[in-house]
């Protein structure tokens, strides 16, 4: 949580800081916009409103003649709403407008179309939240005019509602009317058809004639044949019975022989009398006949056999009085069966008699409910029709006035206020908007951080904007702190005394590279150092502007003749500073410097001065820069603030390192103090330490003990490392 807090004060730092750094650009934006927004609305035309204020009602409903509340429950919803605003602006509308007030003319406009698109123009309409009013705002330079068009544009809206409203009720009606027509042709034939089926069905009033049938409430048909078919019906399931019967009687006794016969007899129930008898006379001399037999008779004792003749012939008059019997049974079966049959035609005659009947009179049924239902409709038709025609004259207002335009006196356009307050939010908007961009665009280097992350080389001092020469400057000037700064991380940077001689790069002209080396010689000189100004500048010399001496004598002179180092080194008016000038510019100025007599002359220099400052061309594009990088121990990179793209510096980097040079550092020069804290905490004791016009104590004096204190360290840090040479001698 504590990392995230970081992070988004970190983002919000830096936000700030690009709002800080381009706060001319927003501020140039902001001025701009707001003065374009203050004299775009100056010369507007000073216009005043006609506000009318009115809500509009629904009251367009379909003609139902079954649901009279149907059309009350639409809703009054806001596409309705949309859909009025719409009609308002529309050419039906405006129209009656232009030709009433003759605004064409009025306007000296060409024709009405003209007026139409001005009329819209000017014309706004909207609707009040939580309300449902709407209102109608025109806006014209003429204060009466506006008032005027916005009452007549309500107006015109509310006759044309009027109208519609009054022409769709019109329709309505008419199909109505038409509808009703076609609804008594409707009943007309529905009734001959009931009048038919009454006909065919043969009713009079509720009796069928000839059938003795009646017709209960309930439209069911009852008669006297209904109780004839059910008494034929119970005789008919007799019938049925009898004959399943003597089926069943005759079935059983043709399955049995005379012997089984006679056996059984008793048990069948045979109504035959003399069949019965003469079974139970057989079964009696079958018994005697045993009985003589079991006392040791035999077949032919005479008893025996007339026993035996009797029992034949008993058998066989049985047998004929079977046969009779189960043909008697067959011709009863058979006269069962005509009856039955002559019962079921009767019946099936019955019934479809009553079929019919019931069928005719459903058919009258269904065309009396049917003309029944078409007079109910016609009535409620016919109701409805005289009520909307009854209505017509009485339609809803569409809409209601409750509030009239009239003049205002003062102008409603433009909004001045509100204008000036868009203009301002957008130029700020805009300049914040251009700021991040151009930040966002901007690749040059922006800080420390920068020059650390990209080149992997340390910053050695930070020079602020507007730092002139120091030399020349009177007095104590805080400015000089940076190249003490500068003094002292050289001396912690450099790896051994003997690496005394440094060449100074950039990467473009105007990096302040020359100014850099002249103020740090200078407090290197005033701090006890003998320091050497080289201009090897040989394209663009500028170090003797500095020193107010020509350049006519200087390093192209010593490098191509035979003069001595003492005739071409000036003493300038800095104590313990000197300086060799360019000299007159050479054709080859890459090749004089990388010859032999210049590196003697580097060998030479060294052993003479405590520090030896190179002035190179920039390295970038051209090779002078590279041949010093080389010859030279140590090689510092002067960068301006905000000016050397970060991949430009890393090839100028790239370039010492390729020549065989040894990049010492970075100078970040012409700093904006404004465009990141830490420059401001990197500096801010430039100034604290500065002297004070209080002659004693106070904080005057412990601002100046602590200056005393704060120089007295930097000496002892930065004491010079002096070049050995014979006591008294001098460089020269």
């Amino acid at each position: 949580m504590n990392e995230t807090g970081s992070e988004f004060q970190k983002h919000a730092m830096d936000t700030w800081q690009v709002v800080k750094n381009r706060i001319g650009l927003i501020t140039l934006c902001f001025i701009l916009i707001f003065a374009a927004a203050a004299i775009l609305t100056y010369i507007m035309p000073r216009k005043y409103r006609g506000h009318v204020e009115m809500t509009i009602e629904r009251i367009t409903q379909d003609i139902n003649v079954f649901d009279r509340n149907r059309g009350d429950s639409l809703a009054f919803t806001q596409e309705y709403i949309k859909t009025q605003f719409e009609t308002i602006t529309k050419p039906s509308t405006l129209y009656p407008v232009i030709q009433s007030l003759d605004l064409a003319k009025r306007w000296e406009l060409p024709s009405r179309q003209a007026a139409l698109a001005k009329l819209r123009a000017n014309l706004e309409t909207q609707s009040m939240l939580r309300s449902d009013f709407v209102s109608i705002d025109y806006y014209d330079q003429d204060s009466q005019l506006a008032a005027n068009i916005a009452n007549e544009i309500a107006k015109s809206y509310m006759e044309q509602r009027n109208n519609i409203e009054t022409e769709k009720k019109q329709k309505a009606l008419t199909v109505l009317q038409q509808q009703i027509s076609d609804q008594e042709e409707l009943r007309r034939l529905a009734q001959v058809r009931s009048q038919e089926a009454r006909r065919k069905a043969g009713i009079v009033g509720d009796w069928i004639a000839g059938g003795g049938s009646s017709l209960n409430p309930g439209g069911e048909m009852r008669s006297e044949k209904d109780s004839m078919v059910i008494s034929r019906e119970q005789a008919l399931m007799l019938a049925d019975q009898d004959t399943l019967t003597l089926q069943a009687e005759i079935d059983e006794i043709g399955k049995l022989s005379i012997e089984e016969l006679i056996a059984r007899a008793s048990g069948l129930k045979l109504d035959n009398p003399s069949l019965a008898s003469n079974t139970t006379e057989y079964n009696k001399l079958i018994v005697q006949r045993e009985g003589l037999m079991n006392a040791g008779m035999g077949r032919r004792h005479p008893n025996v056999e007339s026993l035996s003749s009797q029992i034949d012939k008993l058998k066989t008059f049985i047998e004929a009085e079977a046969r009779a019997h189960v043909q008697g049974l067959q011709n009863r079966l058979d006269g069962a069966k005509r009856k039955r049959d002559s019962f079921q035609t009767y019946n099936d005659d019955a019934k479809k008699e009553l079929q019919d009947m019931q069928s005719l009179y459903n058919e009258y049924k269904t065309a009396k409910d049917e003309v029944t239902y078409l007079e109910d409709l016609l009535v409620k038709m016919r109701s409805r029709f005289f009520e909307e025609k009854a209505g017509i004259e009485l339609v809803k207002s569409p809409a209601t006035i409750y509030a009239e335009a009239e003049p205002e006196g003062k102008p409603a356009k433009p909004n001045v206020p509100l204008h000036l307050a868009l203009g301002g939010v957008l130029g700020l908007m805009f300049g914040l908007g251009l700021a991040f961009f151009l930040e966002y665009m901007d690749t040059t280097v922006k800080s420390l951080d920068d020059v650390e992350r990209h080149l992997g080389v340390p910053v050695l001092a930070v020079v602020p904007k507007g730092v002139g020469v120091l030399h020349r400057s009177s007095g104590f000037n805080p400015d000089a702190e940076a190249y003490r700064i500068l003094r002292t991380n050289i001396e912690f940077n450099r790896k051994s005394p003997d690496a005394n001689c440094f060449s100074v790069v950039s990467g473009g002209a105007g990096e302040g590279k020359s100014t850099t080396m002249v103020n740090l010689a200078y407090v290197c000189a005033q701090g006890g150092y003998n320091v050497l100004l080289i201009d090897a500048d040989l394209r663009r010399p500028s170090l003797h502007h500095h020193f107010d001496v020509s350049h006519a004598t200087g390093l192209t002179n010593y490098l191509t003749t035979d003069i001595s180092l003492e005739d071409v080194v000036i003493r300038t008016q800095v104590e313990n500073l000197f300086f060799l000038p360019s000299g007159l510019l050479p054709a080859d100025s890459a090749g004089l410097l990388n010859s032999q007599r210049m590196v003697d002359l580097i060998a030479d220099v060294k052993s003479r001065f405590d520090l030896v400052l190179i002035d190179s061309p920039p390295i970038l594009g051209v090779s002078d820069a590279s041949v010093l990088a080389n010859e030279a121990d140590m090689t510092m990179i002067v960068v301006q603030h905000r000016k050397l793209p970060r991949h430009m510096l890393m090839r100028v980097k790239q370039s010492v390192e390729n020549a065989g040079g040894k990049v010492v550092g970075v100078v970040l020069n012409n700093v904006d103090l404004r465009s990141d804290a830490q420059y401001q905490y990197y500096t801010s004791y430039y100034t604290y330490y500065a002297p004070t016009n209080s002659p004693t104590g106070g904080a005057g004096g412990k601002t100046r003990r602590r200056k005393v204190k704060a120089e007295t360290t930097a000496n002892a840090l930065t004491s010079p490392r002096t070049v050995s040479r014979p006591e008294g001698e001098d460089v020269f």
